[in-house]
């Protein structure tokens, strides 16, 4: 199936390349309309999937917290004219998630994570600062507003047809604090399965889990984009960091 390719790095890197204030946000020509998108599978029930281990006493059962968890996007420009474009930082505040530990002599571990592409915040300025001078360059409020909506929108990721990120592990092996992860990522209507590096450990409040992982656009049926024979270009791989602070659901 093929994809118009998401435009919001590239706008942005064209209206520097034009001297303009900001991004606007254009309609798409007629013959570059996206092929029609299958529905979304319907997201789990991550309640109703841990409710059994948490109900069993010798479990360790806990509770991602939103509030206290960190998760960053980060996409790179990319094509010979790149120095007129911009390194872009995404905030995904984490929606729902838990973690469960393998018993003594078993290989149950898992965790499940999910959140929404419409509470993805783009481009914060403090966030931006902290990364150095890859991502220095000023973007102003109404560039970041075009670049979210055309990131999100029919024409990139489809946050309306497709709103949920889900992250589960299928396979968990090694010893804390270093595990390695067999996850499947469900991004835009496509599933993609890949292994990570986790180090986890206890916290004083329960459990903290670090990792990182790459993300290919063309895994999930999204073609980066680019023009003029690639001299305006969106890389394909987004970096995907994490920080998940975790609570015991018993105390």
């Amino acid at each position: 199936m093929q994809h118009t390719p998401p435009p919001w790095i590239a706008l942005c890197a064209l209206c520097c390349l034009l001297a303009l204030p900001g991004c606007s946000t254009q309609a798409p020509r007629a013959d570059a309309a996206r092929a029609p998108a299958s529905a979304e599978a319907p997201a789990p029930d991550l309640d109703a999937v841990y409710g059994p281990l948490i109900g069993n006493a010798d479990a360790r059962v806990y509770r991602l917290n939103p509030e206290a968890s960190v998760v960053r996007i980060y996409a790179f420009r990319g094509g010979g004219a790149r120095q007129f474009g911009h390194n872009h930082v995404l905030s995904a505040p984490l929606a729902k998630g838990f973690v469960a530990l393998a018993q003594p002599g078993r290989d149950d571990a898992r965790f499940d994570l999910e959140f929404r592409l419409e509470d993805m915040e783009v481009d914060k300025p403090e966030q931006r600062s902290a990364l150095g001078e890859a991502f220095a360059s000023a973007i102003g409020p109404a560039m970041v507003a075009s670049t979210r909506e055309n990131m999100l929108g029919e024409f990139g990721l489809q946050a309306g047809r497709y709103p949920l990120v889900h992250v589960a592990s299928l396979r968990v092996v090694g010893e804390m604090p270093k595990l390695s992860a067999q996850i499947a990522v469900d991004l835009h209507g496509q599933r993609h399965t890949q292994w990570v590096a986790l180090t986890v450990a206890q916290t004083p409040t329960g459990l903290q889990v670090q990792g990182a992982l790459v993300l290919l656009q063309t895994d999930f049926g999204l073609r980066p984009f680019s023009m003029l024979g690639g001299l305006l270009a969106v890389q394909d791989p987004l970096v995907l960091e994490f920080v998940l602070q975790a609570v015991p659901v018993r105390p």
